[in-house]
């Protein structure tokens, strides 16, 4: 949406008469911060749109809000189109509106064809579905050009790509956008276990700009959690498919805490997993009942409860962030800055460099010292 809105003619501004608010609903407080959000631009903005999975999920989650408020419920495709469309070109089109960012998002797949009992996802972004591979391939090319140093493929579930007519799967999808000439890094957003195979672990490791960086979503340790959920695999499964990136591959990962069937036990199963698997980074969400799912009326674990969980989940979290960085004291790496004094390594573990550094710059450092937010380069 952003880039056909500059390539219109328009401009960003501090004081502009558009805005757009991309809602999330994954949670309910998502949805509420986004609803938040959308009444606080319709009071600066001549007329507001609101997009995404939020825009989606049900048509009285944004109702009350001024007129200028504009709610498009919308496939995703189909979303910069409309917007454009309404607000309209103006002045000189530009042929190719450059993006001003560090790295690139490029979405190669859309929609879940699986039901988790908890997802709301399946219900606002539709049945899986992939873009045309030669699409793909031209639009990494097309930011490397623009100055994007990283290209990130993005999808709801990433796994699912499929290009039957081109004959590419994701694996193959890799290795060539990560031969695109002048790309630096390429990574991928998220990955469901399942699609972690021997194909895809070769395509990473045989992919000189593929980043060592992974995140795979565990939800819960707990077996009988996983059932409850619909997840289609066990503890030991994940385990098992990880094992052959543990040592070099810096594992990220989601987890739901306080699920309905969630008790101190399966908690308890969940940290020992989250150890073993040599996760660093988790994102803990506590567990929102979301409508229209199997488990929208059933939320039986006081909230307090899970805030507690969500804390040592974290704790745990940082303990081997910290952990990993510590390794990485006296080694060398190459960090592309994405903000002043800041930026990420290789495997996607922060850094802290000297605020002189560029931003979009890739610059060698070496490991002095850890922080809590990283690690200090010297």
């Amino acid at each position: 949406m952003r880039e056909r809105l500059l390539a219109d003619g328009h401009r960003e501004s501090e004081d502009a008469q558009v805005a757009v608010v991309n809602a999330c609903c994954v949670t309910h407080e998502a949805l509420s911060k986004s609803r938040k959000e959308a009444a606080r631009a319709a009071r600066t903005h001549a007329r507001v749109y609101v997009t995404g999975c939020g825009a989606n999920l049900a048509a009285d989650a944004f109702a009350g809000l001024p007129a200028n408020v504009v709610v498009v419920a919308k496939r995703s495709e189909e979303t910069p189109e409309f917007v454009a469309g309404d607000v309209g070109a103006i002045g000189c089109v530009q042929a190719d509106a450059r993006l001003d960012r560090v790295r690139a998002f490029v979405k190669v797949q859309d929609g879940c064809s699986f039901s988790c009992n908890f997802c709301v996802i399946p219900l606002v972004r539709g049945a899986s579905r992939s873009r045309r591979a030669p699409d793909v391939l031209h639009e990494v090319g097309r930011r490397v050009e623009q100055g994007h140093r990283e290209v990130v493929l993005t999808g709801i579930n990433l796994g699912c790509y499929r290009d039957r007519a081109a004959g590419f799967d994701l694996p193959r999808l890799v290795r060539e956008a990560g031969a695109t000439p002048g790309l630096e890094r390429l990574r991928l957003s998220s990955i469901e276990i399942n699609h972690v195979d021997d194909a895809l672990i070769s395509a990473l490791r045989e992919t000189p700009t593929v980043s060592p960086h992974l995140h795979v979503p565990l939800q819960s340790g707990d077996d009988a959690v996983l059932r409850a959920m619909g997840r289609r695999y066990t503890v030991a499964t994940y385990l098992r498919r990880l094992a052959p990136l543990r040592d070099d591959f810096n594992l990220t990962s989601d987890v739901i805490v306080g699920f309905p069937t969630e008790d101190d036990r399966a908690f308890a199963n969940t940290l020992r997993a989250v150890q073993e698997a040599g996760l660093t980074k988790i994102h803990a969400f506590p567990y929102s009942p979301r409508p229209g799912t199997a488990t929208a009326q059933d939320d039986p674990v006081p909230a307090a409860v899970k805030k507690e969980r969500s804390a040592r989940l974290r704790a745990a979290s940082q303990d081997a962030c910290l952990a990993r960085w510590r390794t990485k004291i006296g080694r060398d790496d190459v960090v592309l800055v994405d903000r002043t004094g800041r930026g990420y390594g290789d495997d996607y573990s922060p850094w802290l460099v000297g605020s002189d550094t560029e931003i979009g710059e890739l610059v060698r450092v070496r490991g002095a010292a850890v922080s809590e937010e990283g690690i200090l380069a010297a």
